[in-house]
């Protein structure tokens, strides 16, 4: 059975096969596979695979980051504290204008619970970063392929513009020959006439 893409592949065709002696009802997608059946290699997209596990193992290192920076006094006071602090401000100044109370008091947050939440933002930022990252990346990818391609584009076309150029040079140059020998022969037909 041939691999395809499920999303432009044409629909699957049921057909039956005798697996040792056993009839057994597989599916084949119509036009998949080259012609014979053998699978030929493709290119597979190895840079997505690898945003993919780059993205999958920033989890747990977000998560033993977060473990060290809620266990790190330095941390807890100048890494996380002053985020969450900062964040629970926004948060709780929003609440409070939102149910009517806009010159409400917000209390602090007291160092454990700021440790806590900092630790979680620091996490979520960790993990957002990567995949900002990757995506970055990958548009960079894409942009240096797009860009390469219409360079490769861009010289094929000015080869071709040049081979015209000499073509159309060529044809001036026969023009120019078969006038003089078009002239030659009126010549020698007008004086062998004399």
């Amino acid at each position: 059975m041939s691999i395809v893409c499920i999303l432009c592949a044409p629909p699957l065709q049921p057909r039956r096969t005798r697996r040792g002696g056993v009839c057994v009802l597989t599916s084949r997608r119509r036009g998949a596979g080259p012609p014979g059946g053998r699978m030929v290699a493709g290119a597979f997209p190895i840079a997505k695979l690898l945003y993919l596990g780059v993205r999958q193992l920033s989890r747990p290192l977000a998560a033993r980051i977060k473990a060290g920076a809620r266990a790190s006094p330095f941390f807890r006071a100048y890494v996380c504290g002053p985020p969450a602090q900062l964040y629970h401000w926004v948060e709780m100044r929003t609440k409070m204008r939102i149910m009517g109370f806009p010159g409400a008091t917000i209390k602090p947050l007291n160092e454990e619970a700021a440790a806590e939440l900092g630790a979680e933002l620091l996490g979520e930022a960790i993990v957002f970063g990567v995949g900002g990252l990757c995506i970055f990346l990958e548009y960079a990818r894409q942009a240096s392929n797009t860009r390469r391609k219409e360079e490769e584009q861009s010289s094929t076309l000015l080869g071709l513009q040049e081979q015209v150029a000499e073509l159309g040079l060529a044809v001036e140059t026969l023009d120019a020959q078969l006038r003089e020998v078009n002239r030659l022969l009126l010549d020698i037909s007008t004086s062998a006439k004399k």
